[in-house]
């Protein structure tokens, strides 16, 4: 018998019909996937589900009753975002616990020294490496995303843990222990919906699957009876080319490509010695295992964070660190793998989101002119193909990767020398994937010089004409992509010294 149970559901917003007739039975003791492209219902579903929206149609049972009429029920059900939902000022433990009389830490005043004691034990079951007393906003964001799976846990009277993108920050090794624990909540009775654009990891934790696409269910039945290609036809509603390439052309042979940016021995608080040279028109990949300093390096040569000594050449020239402004107005980009964080302006329009990079293209003496503005807007959109209900519409109600593919067309709008992307397609699904791919490659073809750190080992080899492994901080080589194996890199990733590399 199912324990929670959709019927019928659907959710409409002005002008959009977000959600229709959807129906959907989630069985104790099974984890049951729920798929979709970005833009699909997802989080729609989810935001009915746990009591966030109230339903247009259809209705949410919870152990066999009505969820409207008992909104009490929606404490069996616990959920963990794919964006950080923390509170940054607060400590571990107390973001562990908060609110307390879910977590049972209530009934009178709870010492700090009591509150970080009863805390330990879930920091060590998934493995997280912060003291109980440490402030979020100390802790990297891998282990905030552990933290935010570990907080729901506490959650005593929950029998339902919907799961979006948990995996979308984390190692590989942190991905097994993360599916471990999922498989152990599964085995002690509770239903998991686990949302993921990663095919590899639906396949191997999924028992039941649903597919949603344009607001609808359009499949559902047991993992064990679908293929990779099944399920991306039925997200997509077309076949994909799951094997094809993304790597810029090497361009002209008369002569050694321009270096575009040169790093010699940059040392920072986390990675020592960093040397790399980016060429025009190449997408240079950085691969690292978490703590490696890899986004490190990237904001240090931004600008964001202080470097110690070394030096940094952009297009020949001394290029001074430490002013991100500098790096802008010297083309010079960084696009954070934090969109909600520091990509978008959430509370903006996609127009304004967009337009804040051109004020001085449209700034006039009579100041902006906002015609101009809509017209350049309108050209972005329609060139990096943003799927939108208009250039008014709020940036955050966009999925993920038009958010991504407007924070993309918005640095273009700036004629950048360098982009500098780090995890762009985090929580993104596989079509969007590609076209962000197929966006870079672009980009890179018209002579911008492209650094793409990634986690996925499989996005690098896809995209990147070299590849830059790091590993405690440290590069360990530097790759020609295309005559370089798999084992090669990953005893890179782990620390092994190769000297004999080809780039």
């Amino acid at each position: 018998m199912a324990f929670l149970e959709v019927e019928n559901l659907g959710r409409d917003f002005p002008g959009v019909r977000a959600l229709n007739d959807v129906a959907l039975k989630l069985e104790l003791g099974r984890v049951h996937v729920l798929a979709g492209e970005n833009g699909a219902g997802k989080s729609t579903l989810v935001k009915l589900i746990t009591g966030a929206y109230s339903p247009s149609r259809g209705r949410v049972l919870i152990d066999g009753q009505d969820a409207a009429e008992h909104p009490e029920l929606h404490r069996y059900v616990a959920y963990v975002p794919q964006e950080l939902n923390l509170f940054p000022n607060l400590s571990v433990a107390e973001n562990l616990f908060i609110p307390y009389e879910r977590s049972g830490v209530s009934g009178g005043i709870v010492s700090k020294r009591q509150l970080e004691r009863i805390a330990q034990p879930y920091l060590d079951r998934f493995a997280i490496s912060a003291r109980p007393g440490d402030l979020v906003r100390r802790v990297s964001v891998p282990e905030q995303q552990l933290l935010q799976i570990a907080r729901a846990s506490v959650n005593r009277d929950m029998r339902v843990l919907i799961l979006d993108e948990p995996t979308s920050s984390l190692t590989s090794a942190e991905i097994d222990r993360v599916l471990n624990i999922i498989r152990d909540f599964r085995d002690s009775g509770h239903a998991i919906i686990f949302i993921s654009h990663k095919i590899d990891e639906v396949l191997g934790i999924g028992d039941d699957y649903t597919v949603l696409r344009n607001g609808e269910k359009v499949a559902e039945g047991r993992i064990a009876d679908i293929t990779e290609r099944d399920l991306i036809r039925a997200m997509s509603g077309a076949e994909l080319a799951l094997d094809e390439h993304f790597r810029p052309d090497a361009g002209p042979t008369d002569g050694p490509p321009e270096l575009l940016l040169q790093v010699e021995h940059l040392t920072g608080d986390a990675f020592a010695d960093v040397s790399f040279e980016l060429r025009r028109g190449e997408i240079l990949g950085f691969a690292g295992l978490m703590g490696a300093g890899r986004s490190e390096v990237m904001q240090t040569i931004f600008g964001y964070l202080k470097g110690k000594s070394g030096t940094v050449h952009l297009k020949g020239g001394p290029f001074p660190l430490g002013d991100t402004s500098r790096s802008v107005a010297a083309g010079l980009l960084y696009l954070s793998d934090e969109r909600k964080l520091h990509g978008i302006l959430p509370q903006l329009s996609l127009r304004e989101n967009i337009g804040i990079s051109i004020l001085s293209q449209i700034t006039g003496r009579l100041g902006i002119s906002l015609r101009d503005e809509r017209l350049r807007v309108a050209d972005i959109i329609r060139l990096y193909d943003i799927k939108a209900a208009g250039m008014a519409q709020q940036i955050s109600h966009l999925s993920g990767g038009n958010q991504q593919k407007a924070i993309i067309g918005r640095a273009m709008a700036t004629d950048p020398a360098v982009l500098i992307f780090d995890e762009p397609t985090k929580g993104i699904d596989v079509r969007t994937k590609a076209e962000i791919y197929r966006i870079m490659k672009s980009l890179a073809e018209r002579g911008v010089g492209i650094i793409l750190v990634s986690s996925e080992m499989d996005e690098l080899r896809k995209c990147a004409n070299r590849i830059v492994t790091m590993y405690s901080g440290r590069v360990t080589g530097v790759f020609d992509n295309a005559s370089t194996s798999n084992e090669t890199l990953v005893g890179a990733l782990f620390g092994s010294e190769n000297t004999n590399n080809a780039a």
